[in-house]
């Protein structure tokens, strides 16, 4: 008996469910689709790096031993969608049963429930699986993520003393919100010149989508296992140990900071999120990283990133279609251009158009911020974050997006809206002493849109946000207002609307 063994191009695994107990006789099928290259105008650099990343994935699978049939985008006889490329192999290699594992996308996972025959896996390469997810998540918790994160410690036997988490507290987000120093020094990530695969890759991707977002130029990413352990390394010994304080600083010119930078590389397949985990903690006992600093990062793996999956899941078709603020403005022009007198968003943006990749905190405090204070519609944000970044599959960045940084999804993530004025962001970052407008008024041309599109959003949503506790202290600022003044903050806030449409 022979079977088909179907790989998607971000479950590069050697350990995918897919390929457990295949046989002499089995055929592994990984495709170049258009269809996927396409869905969403997705960044030049994540193309690269997803196409070469699938090549050398293919290249030690033959090495294993394993049969490849890997079709390439160029190839003539490319149907150009992975069901015309499953039903072209079936065709070609007569299997008795087509095996995938379950993909991290709904609409990819209905068109998979359509093919002949296909037994879908689970996907363990995940610390909680899908079933596991909604077995807790009906057990009363709220689905708040801390709670969520602590079963996951506990389970995993993380950063434990018996039944206790290490330093007698499961969190210390309190110790990571200090703004960098000036005279901080910023190591940097290792680069991989790109290699004979990689360049065919750039050459091809530059031709055939000319119009995506970003440049291929510059592609120095990760793009085998070694290399993403590499950077992993390189990040354990030279970051992490001042990861903790800082991973919410923001500062010009510097996009990485302190964070890890592999999340591109571990949403591909490329690392065992485990793995990171148990390395992080080791580097803790070992003494060589604080507290704080490998807390924090074993959260963002084993508690957020496993959340919103579970979250995304659980909630999907219908989470893609929430809109709980009712938004509807069109995302502004700079969004993609980066053309815009506000320095956050310019840094922001320039860097993603750049690199594919912006940390967190830009993410969700500086574009994401804006989006939600602007009121832009969440399916033109939404599909924003699924192009310009690097690591976004809709599991991962839909919650995110949607979910934490708009609110459009009622509170299903998170506990309140994130807004924040211009206040947060002086206190995070640089941009605000080299910006043209000033971060201390909120009124006037020259003063920070970030203001008044604060204090307009509290006042727009003063009924619905005078429901949620954790939103008191500032609906109390507000009412405290003055009448005039908020009268002349809605004035600028529409002001600026205007100008970014």
């Amino acid at each position: 008996m022979t079977s088909l063994r179907v790989v998607l191009g971000d479950q590069l695994s050697l350990d995918l469910s897919a390929l457990e107990a295949i046989g002499a006789g089995d055929i592994v099928l990984m495709a170049e689709v258009l269809g996927e290259c396409t869905y969403v105008r997705h960044h030049a650099k994540k193309l690269v790096l997803v196409l070469s990343a699938m090549r050398h994935f293919a290249e030690a699978l033959r090495h294993g031993g394993m049969t490849v049939d890997y079709i390439r985008l160029d190839d003539p006889a490319n149907t150009q969608s992975l069901s015309g490329e499953v039903a072209r192999a079936r065709q070609l290699h007569r299997p008795d049963k087509v095996i995938a594992t379950e993909p991290g996308e709904w609409r990819v996972l209905e068109e998979m429930r359509g093919w002949e025959g296909v037994e879908i896996r689970e996907d363990g390469r995940f610390l909680c699986g899908i079933r596991q997810f909604r077995s807790w998540a009906g057990g009363g918790h709220g689905q708040r993520m801390e709670f969520f994160y602590r079963k996951m410690r506990r389970r995993h036997a993380i950063l434990m003393e018996d039944d206790a988490p290490v330093g007698g507290r499961w969190n210390f987000d309190l110790e990571n919100r200090k703004r960098l120093p000036a005279a901080a020094r910023v190591p940097k990530p290792p680069a991989f010149p790109p290699d004979t695969v990689t360049r065919e890759v750039m050459s091809l991707v530059a031709e055939r989508f000319p119009d995506h977002f970003g440049s291929v130029e510059g592609f120095d990413m990760p793009v085998t296992q070694a290399q993403a352990e590499t950077c992993f390394e390189a990040f354990l010994r030279e970051r992490l140990p001042l990861f903790g304080d800082w991973q919410d600083a923001m500062r010009i010119g510097e996009p990485l900071i302190y964070h890890a930078g592999i999340a591109a590389t571990l949403n591909l397949g490329l690392l065992d999120p485990l793995r990171l985990c148990r390395a992080a903690e080791a580097a803790y006992r070992s003494g060589a990283v604080p507290l704080n600093a490998a807390e924090g990062f074993i959260r963002q793996i084993l508690g957020w990133r496993e959340f919103v999956r579970g979250i995304y899941w659980m909630h999907m078709p219908r989470y893609a279609t929430l809109n709980a603020l009712e938004a509807r403005r069109k995302l502004p022009a700079f969004f993609w251009s980066g053309e815009t007198r506000m320095r956050c968003l310019r840094e922001a943006i320039t860097d993603t158009r750049r690199h594919a990749y912006a940390h967190h905190i830009q993410r969700l405090m500086i574009t994401g911020n804006f989006a939600l204070l602007a009121g832009i519609d969440p399916d033109e944000v939404d599909a924003w974050y699924m192009v310009v970044y690097a690591d976004a599959y809709q599991w991962v960045e839909l919650p995110n997006t949607r979910g934490m940084a708009l609110f459009a999804d009622g509170g299903i993530i998170g506990s309140k809206p994130y807004a924040a004025s211009g206040a947060y962001i002086n206190r995070m970052s640089d941009y605000c002493r080299h910006c043209t407008y000033d971060v201390r008024e909120s009124l006037g041309a020259d003063a920070c849109p970030f203001n008044a599109l604060y204090w307009n959003f509290m006042d727009r949503h003063r009924e619905r946000l005078s429901r949620n506790p954790r939103m008191a202290m500032p609906l109390r600022n507000l009412a405290r207002m003055d009448p005039k003044r908020l009268a002349a903050i809605r004035a600028r806030a529409d002001e600026v609307l205007a100008e970014s449409e």
